[in-house]
C-alpha cells in the first residue's frame, strides 16, 4: 500500500506553513509515498451552500488556507521521491494558462512527480469572488481539461471553446511527465463519475474515520465508474484510485491504520491520502501522526 499525507495547509497547521519543507522531508523519510494539498480560496461568513455542497455551514478548520501551488513547489524542492498531489484543486476557478503554468512549474521542479487532482467546487461565493458563473462550473471544467491537454502537449498552443478562450501562443515549456501529467478527478455523483469515465486518469473518492467509512458505497461507486468507462469506450483498468481519508478529531491512529487496511482488503485500493487537519493542531502533531500511521500499517 501507498500512504500519502496532507501538507500543513489548513486550520492551525496553516499558521506553521514556514515548516512545510521540514514536514515534507520528514514524512518522505518516514516512508510516505505522496504529499497532498487541497484548495480553498475563501470560506464565506454566511455561505449559501455548505461544505461539500450540503447544508449551510463550513467547518472553521477551512477558514485559514495556505496557497496550494506554493506549498507544492516547496514540497517539490524539499523531496526527491514522493508524488505530489492535489485533492482537489477547484480547477474552474482558474484561467487555464495560469493553472497550466503553475502545475508545469511544480512538475518540472519535482522531476515529473505531479498528480494533479481537480474538482468543480461547491462554494458559490468562491465563484462570485472570481467573477465566474457557479452554475456553469461543470461545463467550464470540461473545457478546462481540453485546454490543459492542448497547453501541455502542443507548441504553439491555443484553445477556443464556449467557456474558455486561449489565443495561440508560444508554449515551449512543458511538464516533465509526457505526454502530460494525469488528470485525477474528484467525483461522488453519477454525473461526476461520467466525467471521470470520459476524461479521467484517476478517481478521488473520500471517507472520514470513523464517522463515514462506507466500503459498500465505495465498491458500488467503483462498479458504476467501471461500467461508465466501458460505455465510453475505455478500459476501466486505466483509471487509478486514491482514497482521501479525513480524520475526525480525537481519533486513535490505530483506528486510522486499521481502517486503511480494511478498505484495502475489501476494495483493492492501494493508495491513500490521509488528512489530519481536523485532528492535529500543529505540524509536530501532524508529523507524529503520519509517522505512527506509517509504522502501524507497515507492521500490520
Amino acid at each position: 500500500m501507498k500512504l500519502g499525507f496532507a501538507l500543513p495547509q489548513f486550520h492551525r497547521q496553516a499558521f506553521e506553513v514556514a515548516r512545510t519543507a521540514e514536514f515534507a522531508a520528514a514524512v518522505e523519510e518516514a516512508g510516505a509515498a505522496s504529499l497532498w494539498v487541497g484548495d480553498r480560496n475563501l470560506a464565506a461568513v454566511n455561505p449559501v451552500v455548505g461544505y461539500g455542497g450540503r447544508g449551510t455551514t463550513i467547518p472553521e478548520e477551512l477558514n485559514p488556507a495556505a496557497d496550494p501551488f506554493v506549498l507544492l513547489g516547496v514540497a517539490a524542492s524539499a523531496t526527491r521521491r514522493v508524488l505530489l498531489g492535489s485533492h482537489v484543486i477547484v480547477a474552474p476557478l482558474y484561467p487555464p494558462v495560469q493553472l497550466a503554468r503553475s502545475l508545469t512549474t511544480v512538475d518540472l521542479i519535482s522531476g515529473g512527480r505531479l498528480l494533479p487532482g481537480f474538482g468543480i467546487g461547491w462554494s458559490p461565493e468562491e465563484f462570485q469572488a472570481a467573477g465566474l458563473d457557479f452554475a456553469r462550473r461543470g461545463a467550464r471544467m470540461d473545457e478546462l481539461l481540453d485546454a490543459l491537454d492542448v497547453l501541455w502537449t502542443e507548441d504553439p498552443a491555443g484553445y477556443e471553446g464556449a467557456q474558455l478562450s486561449v489565443p495561440a501562443h508560444h508554449s515551449p515549456l512543458k511538464p516533465a511527465r509526457r505526454p502530460r501529467p494525469p488528470f485525477y478527478l474528484g467525483a461522488l455523483s453519477e454525473r461526476a463519475l461520467r466525467r471521470v469515465a470520459r476524461r479521467g486518469d484517476g478517481w478521488l473518492p473520500l471517507c472520514v474515520v470513523p464517522s463515514y467509512v462506507d466500503i459498500d458505497g465505495l465498491l458500488a461507486q467503483r462498479a458504476l465508474l467501471d461500467r461508465l468507462t466501458r460505455e465510453a469506450g475505455r478500459d476501466p483498468e486505466v483509471i487509478d484510485t486514491v482514497l482521501r481519508v479525513n480524520i475526525n478529531a480525537g481519533t486513535a491512529t490505530s483506528l486510522v491504520a486499521d481502517t486503511v487496511r480494511r478498505v484495502h482488503e475489501r476494495t483493492g485500493i492501494d493508495h491513500f491520502m490521509i488528512d489530519s487537519m481536523y485532528d492535529a493542531d500543529s505540524v509536530d502533531a501532524a508529523l507524529a501522526l503520519a509517522q505512527d500511521v506509517l509504522k502501524r500499517v507497515d507492521q500490520g
